[in-house]
């Protein structure tokens, strides 16, 4: 029962995320909301991380902490915020559950991952359902569009990306260990690139959205999130704790159209459930296939 507690809480949490992004955006500008994010994030997690720093396992890859932290956490979030410069909080939603098909492509082009028929056709399912969602108008992706649709996709790239060096270069590693440096990285990132595009605290729009958004965004959206996905993890398994997937974006339309007064489009809803039928067919054979081996083995 605290599982699914846990996965209805996560759910409400991350889809009033792309909400909170879009405030701060506003407030904070692209940089300024990844420092921000990370920033909250990581005060939330580092007195665990200090509790923990005497049980943690040595070597610490650092040099693959710090690219997972600005593939995982910098630049994705700083490409989601950039993006909602431009489309509907609900709209980048549906466009970041285009993760897993990514994370498909990524695996199979750069880490050799060997995928079957079925989790091609869910691919393909997926970028149908994204063309469904843009009404397909193809051309406004590589042209007026990219800072939008073409920048959410790309941090969903980046996602699927990231996965993946997880998996292959930090397996021993611990969650919280993994999910500070990563916040602090972001934070790392953000601080540098705001200096650079002559942005500071001092030039932040402070009034009572910017901070609420900011507690939600980091301290929620990004730390205690953390711990609910990883303890959904471990109580359950990896596949009951992402089918968050589904779950967010439909929280995301309810919070962006009552806080937001965002329309919920036709073309929303219907792209939204062809990707999630895509996700869902590739990840079942996926999980199928796994059952199998299992039993022969």
């Amino acid at each position: 029962m605290r599982a699914y507690s846990a996965l209805i809480g996560l759910s409400l949490i991350w889809g009033l995320s792309f909400v909170f992004i879009k405030i701060l955006a506003d407030s904070a500008g692209v940089w300024g909301t990844v420092f921000i994010r990370c920033s909250a994030g990581a005060l939330i997690l580092l007195p665990i991380l200090i509790a923990q720093w005497r049980k943690i396992e040595r070597p610490i890859p650092w040099m693959h902490l710090i690219i997972i932290g600005v593939m995982n956490a910098a630049l994705p979030w700083a490409l989601i915020a950039l993006s909602e410069t431009r489309i509907a909080s609900n709209t980048a939603s549906v466009l970041n559950a285009t993760t897993p098909v990514f994370a498909g492509l990524i695996g199979f082009f750069l880490f050799r991952q060997r995928l079957k028929l079925q989790q091609w056709i869910g691919i393909l399912i997926g970028f149908i359902g994204v063309l469904v969602l843009i009404e397909f108008k193809i051309g406004g992706i590589f042209g007026s569009e990219f800072i939008g649709v073409g920048t959410m996709m790309l941090g969903a790239m980046c996602y699927g990306f990231g996965s993946h060096y997880v998996r292959r270069f930090t397996p021993a590693t611990g969650v919280v260990l993994l999910s500070a440096t990563s916040l602090m990285t972001g934070a790392a990132v953000g601080l540098v690139m705001m200096t650079v595009n002559g942005y500071s605290v001092m030039s932040f729009t402070y009034n009572t959205s910017f901070w609420l958004s900011a507690i939600g965004l980091g301290c929620f959206g990004s730390g205690i999130a953390y711990l609910l996905f990883y303890y959904m993890i471990r109580q359950k398994s990896p596949e009951f704790a992402t089918t968050v997937t589904y779950l967010a974006p439909v929280s995301a339309m309810v919070w962006g159209s009552v806080l937001l007064d965002e329309p919920i489009t036709p073309s929303l809803i219907a792209g939204m459930v062809i990707i999630f039928a895509g996700i869902y067919y590739a990840n079942r054979k996926a999980r199928a296939v796994k059952d199998e081996r299992r039993a022969t083995a």
